[in-house]
């Protein structure tokens, strides 16, 4: 049942996306940014109440108020990966403009990635480590300028549940160059939907929200750390199954 309900998610999604990316390619020139953004965040509602009915996948966020209490200041969200479930939850999650940042290549993609390339997102060549660095502090500066939020995820690739790779340092570094604070997030998206797997698993994600996080008088390894020990210790707490072989 679970292979039947993952392949009928699967065909949903394709063509979908098709319809819904030759769509934005339509009027996204008559749009601004700004209404560009809610008109995609659309495809991402839809996507979740599909993949709650067909596949049973649900989820609860705790922490909100850590959200709702800064929505004037300038935020930099780090966020564990380990799915793709949270690269379109968060856009229906969280009340502000995200621009996150991810490889140039998937501009590349017929219609997803063409109208991915008139959002205004952050886009980087992950080949150059150097080189996309500088590309974020300076995207991200203009970015945090206009009101949005960056969203990225230190460590630079999905991750399996119960695993933690080292935080890469960009998103911490870039918080501290901007004076804007982090609020970091943990969640368990790796048990229902995990890395490169076609198949969706029913279950409840917890998306777990941290509070504010200033980065004033702080070094961005000084920040990374205390990001990274917040996330990961929340992670025991809100999937300690995975963490008992530790």
């Amino acid at each position: 049942m679970i292979w039947f309900k993952s392949t009928i998610f699967f065909i949903f999604l394709l063509f979908f996306t098709l319809f819904f990316g030759g769509l934005c390619l339509l009027v996204f020139p008559f749009m601004t940014i700004y209404k560009r953004y809610q008109f995609v965040s659309k495809w991402n509602d839809l996507v979740l109440v599909v993949l709650e009915h067909v596949c049973g996948i649900r989820y609860e966020i705790k922490g909100m108020e850590h959200v709702t209490s800064s929505l004037d200041l300038p935020v930099v969200i780090l966020s564990k990966h380990q799915s793709a479930f949270e690269t379109i939850a968060f856009i229906s999650i969280f009340p502000k403009h995200l621009c996150f940042v991810f490889k140039r290549e998937l501009l590349w993609l017929p219609f997803f990635g063409w109208a991915l390339g008139m959002l205004n997102m952050i886009h980087i060549n992950r080949s150059n480590r150097e080189t996309a660095a500088i590309s974020v502090a300076n995207q991200g500066r203009s970015r945090l300028r206009d009101g949005n939020w960056i969203l990225i995820f230190p460590e630079g690739t999905r991750t399996p549940t119960g695993s933690h790779r080292a935080y890469r340092k960009g998103g911490a570094r870039l918080a501290v160059a901007t004076n804007a604070s982090v609020i970091p997030v943990a969640h368990n998206s790796g048990r229902v939907w995990p890395r490169n797997s076609f198949l969706k698993y029913p279950g409840l994600v917890t998306i777990s929200i941290g509070p504010l996080i200033s980065s004033a008088g702080k070094t961005g390894d000084q920040l990374n750390a205390e990001v990274e020990n917040w996330i990961e210790t929340e992670m025991q707490q809100i999937d300690p199954s995975a963490y008992k072989k530790l």
